[in-house]
């Protein structure tokens, strides 16, 4: 089965973050695939590659990345979602002239349709978090 996750929520503003990516964890170990994981909303925080939290805390950001480095994925963050909320990329640093950027290797910025393509090719598609 194809999957494509969609996430919602920055990953320390609530447990979901963290239950997505261990969900991709489980569809992979299942042995079905991930198409896509596309960071929505404040979900696109979790591509910030100055997060830092505490030692004793899991560095949800950082799990992303050797998830997706692990099996290749395609980690899609919102550009719209990512600009505003100030998660930019080289390329946007320098169309909004600020002096750096701050969006994770092994994310990449892009517009919703990547999830339109993402949600034609996949199976199922799984959001995590969402409006209350």
């Amino acid at each position: 089965m194809i999957f494509t996750l969609v996430v919602h929520t920055a990953p320390y503003q609530s447990p979901t973050a963290a239950t997505a990516l261990r969900f991709a964890r489980a569809v992979i170990a299942g042995g079905h695939q991930i198409h896509r994981v596309f960071f929505y909303r404040d979900g696109v925080y979790n591509a910030n590659a100055l997060a830092s939290p505490p030692r004793d805390e899991q560095h949800i950001p950082q799990q992303w990345q050797q998830l997706a480095e692990e099996h290749q994925l395609d980690m899609v963050v919102c550009i719209a979602a990512a600009v505003r909320r100030g998660i930019l990329n080289a390329d946007e640093a320098k169309r909004y002239e600020k002096d750096g950027y701050n969006l994770a290797e092994g994310f990449e910025l892009s517009g919703l349709g990547q999830l339109v393509e993402a949600s034609l090719k996949s199976d199922r598609v799984i959001t995590f978090g969402g409006q209350r």
